[in-house]
């Protein structure tokens, strides 16, 4: 991550719960390496609000988080979100978690990635030429002068190719050091690798949840393209949070002596080396367990039973 101000060492001080390192738990994105089970903060508010007590209470488990390892962290400028009551998936914005991932880990150390994602607005999905600004409000709120990854996240968009090429040109200016797209199908990834290197897909992904993706996913690890899973934990509950119930996955955990959410993680993980899982969380004993799940090893056979787990439609 490339500060504003002198780089600074953030000491790692891995718990014994969590895997060390070892090469397969590890992939790129673009030119940096980073854990495959990272950090996304999207829930980083939990369902209490954004007042100033929740957000020093995320300052904490923000440090604490790479104080265990992690070095990716998901976000966006209207991260953290919540349910708003609406129909499924539908949510409000609270709009600080970049500002809280500078206050916390700024000056950050040079292994950290820091994803965000540019395209919704409050009047729906940014125009190409609005996308400059978005970009230039992310840097300020991170105080970066180029930022990592930048993901397109797209809605109701036929073609991507407009909107990929405004980020391409940010990029070339050194604004931005990676391109992403999210919520995408594989023909938009095709488009927008016709104007610039692609380094990570994130869709939502799961057991039971988000196989529509299964083939997406395939081509990610055919180019050595990072696939990036969210709503890993939740699955078809989406905003609402927590974690989705299954029997067979409760079923898992208790043979493993690990939690459910442990288990998903394990099974996503398990989907190819170019997998990448971000759950995100406000509790600290939650981070630790999730960070934990990758040294969970699920046998052939757990694997074919939650491989055959149905989607459920809420």
């Amino acid at each position: 991550m490339q500060n504003m101000q002198k780089n600074a060492t953030l000491q790692s001080n891995l718990s014994s719960g969590i895997p060390e390192r070892k090469s397969t738990e590890f992939w790129r994105l673009g030119d940096r390496e980073v854990r495959r089970i990272g950090f996304g903060t999207k829930r980083l508010a939990g369902n209490a609000g954004g007042g100033p007590e929740v957000q020093e209470r995320a300052v904490g488990l923000l440090r604490r988080a790479v104080e265990l390892g992690v070095n990716h962290f998901d976000a966006a400028d209207f991260y953290p979100t919540y349910a708003d009551g609406g129909p499924v998936g539908s949510f409000e914005g609270l709009n600080w978690a970049n500002d809280v991932i500078r206050r916390a880990l700024a000056p950050y150390p040079e292994d950290l990635v820091v994803a965000t994602k540019v395209g919704p607005t409050e009047h729906g999905m940014a125009r190409p030429d609005e996308l400059p600004a978005l970009v230039e409000g992310n840097l300020r709120a991170l105080g970066v002068e180029t930022l990592d990854v930048v993901y397109l996240r797209q809605a109701g968009l036929e073609s991507v190719a407009e909107h990929f090429g405004v980020l391409a040109e940010l990029r070339a200016k050194g604004m931005i050091r990676h391109l992403g797209l999210t919520s995408v199908r594989a023909t938009h990834l095709a488009q927008a690798q016709e104007i610039a290197p692609v380094v990570a897909v994130e869709n939502r992904y799961g057991v039971g949840y988000g196989r529509v993706n299964d083939d997406i996913l395939r081509t990610c690890g055919e180019q050595g393209i990072a696939f990036v899973s969210y709503f890993t934990l939740t699955a078809a509950a989406r905003e609402v949070g927590g974690v989705s119930s299954n029997e067979a996955v409760q079923e898992m955990a208790d043979q493993h002596n690990a939690t459910p959410a442990q288990i998903r993680l394990a099974w996503t993980l398990s989907r190819g080396d170019h997998v990448l899982a971000i759950p995100g969380t406000s509790n600290p004993r939650h981070l630790e367990e999730n960070l934990a799940a990758g040294a969970i090893r699920l046998s052939p056979e757990q694997l074919a039973v939650l491989d055959s787990v149905e989607e459920v439609q809420l």
